[in-house]
Protein backbone atom coordinates (compact mmCIF):
# COMPACT_ATOMS: atom_id res chain seq x y z
CA UNK A 1 0.00 0.00 0.00
CA UNK A 2 1.10 3.09 -0.53
CA UNK A 3 1.26 5.95 1.69
CA UNK A 4 2.51 9.45 2.18
CA UNK A 5 5.75 10.69 3.70
CA UNK A 6 6.26 11.14 7.55
CA UNK A 7 7.88 14.14 8.36
CA UNK A 8 9.47 15.03 11.53
CA UNK A 9 9.09 19.04 12.44
CA UNK A 10 12.09 20.05 14.62
CA UNK A 11 12.68 23.80 16.35
CA UNK A 12 16.14 24.35 17.21
CA UNK A 13 18.55 26.95 18.20
CA UNK A 14 20.93 26.33 15.38
CA UNK A 15 21.97 23.40 13.05
CA UNK A 16 24.03 21.33 15.64
CA UNK A 17 20.83 20.96 17.56
CA UNK A 18 18.80 19.88 15.12
CA UNK A 19 21.08 16.91 14.15
CA UNK A 20 21.38 16.25 17.64
CA UNK A 21 17.22 16.34 18.28
CA UNK A 22 16.56 13.94 15.02
CA UNK A 23 19.34 11.44 15.08
CA UNK A 24 16.94 9.19 17.20
CA UNK A 25 14.42 8.98 14.60
CA UNK A 26 16.83 9.15 11.38
CA UNK A 27 15.81 5.94 10.40
CA UNK A 28 11.83 6.32 10.18
CA UNK A 29 10.93 9.38 8.79
CA UNK A 30 11.20 10.61 4.88
CA UNK A 31 11.70 14.01 5.46
CA UNK A 32 13.30 16.98 8.29
CA UNK A 33 11.39 20.06 8.19
CA UNK A 34 13.83 22.84 9.77
CA UNK A 35 12.01 25.97 11.31
CA UNK A 36 14.42 28.41 10.84
CA UNK A 37 11.98 30.64 13.14
CA UNK A 38 12.76 29.10 15.77
CA UNK A 39 16.73 29.48 15.29
CA UNK A 40 18.79 32.06 16.94
CA UNK A 41 20.74 32.65 13.19
CA UNK A 42 19.48 30.22 10.54
CA UNK A 43 22.44 28.12 8.96
CA UNK A 44 20.81 26.88 6.02
CA UNK A 45 23.86 25.24 4.19
CA UNK A 46 25.11 24.13 7.48
CA UNK A 47 22.06 22.10 7.91
CA UNK A 48 21.96 20.71 4.62
CA UNK A 49 25.63 19.35 5.60
CA UNK A 50 24.77 18.02 8.94
CA UNK A 51 22.01 16.08 7.95
CA UNK A 52 21.43 13.60 5.21
CA UNK A 53 17.96 13.60 4.51
CA UNK A 54 15.23 15.44 2.45
CA UNK A 55 15.14 19.06 3.89
CA UNK A 56 12.40 21.04 4.61
CA UNK A 57 13.03 24.45 5.32
CA UNK A 58 10.20 26.60 6.93
CA UNK A 59 10.36 30.21 8.24
CA UNK A 60 7.06 30.49 9.87
CA UNK A 61 5.53 34.24 10.58
CA UNK A 62 4.00 35.18 13.90
CA UNK A 63 0.67 35.46 11.36
CA UNK A 64 1.04 31.74 10.53
CA UNK A 65 1.18 30.80 13.88
CA UNK A 66 5.95 30.85 13.90
CA UNK A 67 8.33 32.94 15.72
CA UNK A 68 8.99 35.00 13.08
CA UNK A 69 8.46 38.73 14.01
CA UNK A 70 10.64 40.55 11.52
CA UNK A 71 10.42 42.18 7.76
CA UNK A 72 9.24 39.48 4.95
CA UNK A 73 12.32 40.33 2.81
CA UNK A 74 13.79 39.42 5.99
CA UNK A 75 11.89 36.37 6.23
CA UNK A 76 12.46 34.53 2.40
CA UNK A 77 16.39 35.45 2.64
CA UNK A 78 17.26 31.87 4.09
CA UNK A 79 14.40 30.22 1.53
CA UNK A 80 16.33 31.47 -1.70
CA UNK A 81 19.16 30.02 0.19
CA UNK A 82 17.51 26.58 0.56
CA UNK A 83 16.88 27.07 -3.02
CA UNK A 84 20.85 27.99 -3.73
CA UNK A 85 22.08 24.29 -1.90
CA UNK A 86 18.99 22.70 -3.97
CA UNK A 87 17.29 21.85 -0.50
CA UNK A 88 14.25 18.98 -1.45
CA UNK A 89 11.33 21.34 -0.18
CA UNK A 90 10.83 25.19 1.28
CA UNK A 91 7.33 26.36 2.98
CA UNK A 92 5.57 29.68 1.89
CA UNK A 93 2.45 30.72 3.08
CA UNK A 94 -0.41 31.19 0.92
CA UNK A 95 -1.51 34.28 2.79
CA UNK A 96 1.83 35.88 2.18
CA UNK A 97 2.97 38.52 -0.85
CA UNK A 98 2.09 36.69 -4.20
CA UNK A 99 5.34 38.41 -5.38
CA UNK A 100 8.01 36.84 -3.29
CA UNK A 101 6.16 33.71 -4.12
CA UNK A 102 6.86 34.24 -7.27
CA UNK A 103 10.52 34.98 -7.14
CA UNK A 104 11.13 32.34 -5.12
CA UNK A 105 9.34 29.95 -7.84
CA UNK A 106 11.40 31.69 -10.60
CA UNK A 107 14.66 31.34 -8.61
CA UNK A 108 13.20 27.10 -8.23
CA UNK A 109 13.43 26.60 -12.24
CA UNK A 110 16.02 24.04 -12.90
CA UNK A 111 16.37 23.14 -9.55
CA UNK A 112 15.12 20.03 -7.18
CA UNK A 113 13.45 22.32 -4.60
CA UNK A 114 9.80 22.28 -4.83
CA UNK A 115 7.59 24.50 -2.84
CA UNK A 116 5.08 23.82 -0.82
CA UNK A 117 2.63 26.01 -0.19
CA UNK A 118 0.90 26.27 3.04
CA UNK A 119 -2.45 27.17 5.72
CA UNK A 120 -2.93 27.07 8.32
CA UNK A 121 -5.93 27.99 10.47
CA UNK A 122 -5.29 27.45 14.31
CA UNK A 123 -8.89 28.08 15.66
CA UNK A 124 -11.83 26.21 13.89
CA UNK A 125 -11.82 24.64 10.51
CA UNK A 126 -13.72 26.85 7.75
CA UNK A 127 -17.20 25.92 5.38
CA UNK A 128 -16.50 23.67 3.10
CA UNK A 129 -17.04 26.30 0.12
CA UNK A 130 -14.22 28.33 2.50
CA UNK A 131 -11.85 25.38 1.73
CA UNK A 132 -12.33 24.68 -1.72
CA UNK A 133 -11.63 28.28 -2.40
CA UNK A 134 -8.31 27.81 -0.35
CA UNK A 135 -7.43 24.40 -2.25
CA UNK A 136 -8.55 26.15 -5.51
CA UNK A 137 -6.37 28.86 -4.58
CA UNK A 138 -3.13 26.58 -4.16
CA UNK A 139 -3.34 24.89 -6.67
CA UNK A 140 -3.59 27.91 -9.41
CA UNK A 141 -0.84 28.73 -7.11
CA UNK A 142 2.27 27.61 -9.24
CA UNK A 143 3.68 26.15 -6.32
CA UNK A 144 4.25 22.28 -6.59
CA UNK A 145 2.81 21.12 -3.41
CA UNK A 146 -0.14 22.17 -0.75
CA UNK A 147 -0.92 22.10 2.76
CA UNK A 148 -3.98 22.97 4.12
CA UNK A 149 -4.12 22.40 8.12
CA UNK A 150 -7.14 23.59 10.39
CA UNK A 151 -7.99 23.09 13.96
CA UNK A 152 -10.97 20.33 14.48
CA UNK A 153 -13.86 20.54 17.28
CA UNK A 154 -15.36 17.74 16.07
CA UNK A 155 -15.31 14.49 13.50
CA UNK A 156 -17.18 16.69 11.39
CA UNK A 157 -14.36 19.19 10.92
CA UNK A 158 -12.07 16.57 10.21
CA UNK A 159 -13.88 14.66 7.66
CA UNK A 160 -14.88 18.30 5.69
CA UNK A 161 -10.84 18.46 5.35
CA UNK A 162 -10.57 15.71 3.81
CA UNK A 163 -13.12 16.09 1.55
CA UNK A 164 -10.18 18.40 -0.31
CA UNK A 165 -8.60 14.97 -0.14
CA UNK A 166 -10.44 13.76 -3.34
CA UNK A 167 -10.39 17.36 -5.28
CA UNK A 168 -6.38 17.34 -4.62
CA UNK A 169 -6.13 13.29 -6.45
CA UNK A 170 -8.96 14.15 -9.29
CA UNK A 171 -6.83 17.40 -10.15
CA UNK A 172 -3.56 15.71 -9.58
CA UNK A 173 -2.24 18.13 -6.71
CA UNK A 174 -0.36 16.80 -4.12
CA UNK A 175 -1.69 18.04 -0.94
CA UNK A 176 -1.18 17.48 2.35
CA UNK A 177 -4.01 17.89 4.58
CA UNK A 178 -4.69 17.38 8.03
CA UNK A 179 -5.80 18.74 11.41
CA UNK A 180 -4.70 19.74 14.04
CA UNK A 181 -5.75 19.28 17.94
CA UNK A 182 -7.35 16.11 19.92
CA UNK A 183 -10.50 15.83 17.59
CA UNK A 184 -7.91 15.83 14.58
CA UNK A 185 -5.23 13.63 15.59
CA UNK A 186 -6.66 10.55 13.83
CA UNK A 187 -6.13 12.68 10.41
CA UNK A 188 -2.73 12.98 11.10
CA UNK A 189 -2.49 9.23 10.89
CA UNK A 190 -5.37 8.30 8.60
CA UNK A 191 -4.05 11.30 5.41
CA UNK A 192 -1.24 8.89 5.10
CA UNK A 193 -3.37 6.17 3.45
CA UNK A 194 -6.19 8.43 2.20
CA UNK A 195 -3.79 10.27 -0.39
CA UNK A 196 -2.03 13.06 1.56
CA UNK A 197 1.35 13.77 0.44
CA UNK A 198 2.56 14.36 3.41
CA UNK A 199 1.77 14.47 7.67
CA UNK A 200 4.00 15.61 10.16
CA UNK A 201 5.37 14.97 13.49
CA UNK A 202 7.41 15.97 16.64
CA UNK A 203 11.12 14.35 17.60
CA UNK A 204 8.78 13.54 20.73
CA UNK A 205 5.04 14.78 21.97
CA UNK A 206 7.08 17.41 24.52
CA UNK A 207 8.56 19.12 21.59
CA UNK A 208 5.09 19.20 19.14
CA UNK A 209 5.43 22.45 16.97
CA UNK A 210 1.77 22.01 16.90
CA UNK A 211 -1.13 21.13 18.90
CA UNK A 212 -2.04 17.52 18.94
CA UNK A 213 0.63 16.28 16.69
CA UNK A 214 2.29 12.99 17.75
CA UNK A 215 5.61 11.74 17.62
CA UNK A 216 7.07 10.45 14.65
CA UNK A 217 7.75 6.93 16.70
CA UNK A 218 4.19 6.48 17.58
CA UNK A 219 2.85 7.46 13.80
CA UNK A 220 5.47 4.65 12.77
CA UNK A 221 4.40 2.11 15.35
CA UNK A 222 0.34 2.91 14.18
CA UNK A 223 1.64 2.87 10.22
CA UNK A 224 2.95 -0.93 11.63
CA UNK A 225 0.16 -2.13 13.32
CA UNK A 226 -2.60 -0.60 10.47
CA UNK A 227 -0.24 -2.00 7.66
CA UNK A 228 0.15 -5.27 9.41
CA UNK A 229 -3.45 -6.16 9.93
CA UNK A 230 -4.30 -5.44 6.47
CA UNK A 231 -1.64 -7.81 5.38
CA UNK A 232 -2.95 -10.82 7.55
Amino acid sequence: MKKGKICVSVAAPDSQAVLNAVQPVLGIVDVIEVRLDAMDEPDVARCCSLLKKPLLFTNRPGWEGGEFNGFEDDRVSPLFAAIDVQAAYIDFELRADPILKDQLLQAMQDTPTRMIISWHDFKSTPAEQDLDDIFQQMAASGAHIGKIVTTAHNPADVLRVFSLQEKALAAGFPLSCFAMGTSGRISRLATLYLGGYMTYGAVNEAQATAPGQLSVARLKNLCDIFEKGDNQ
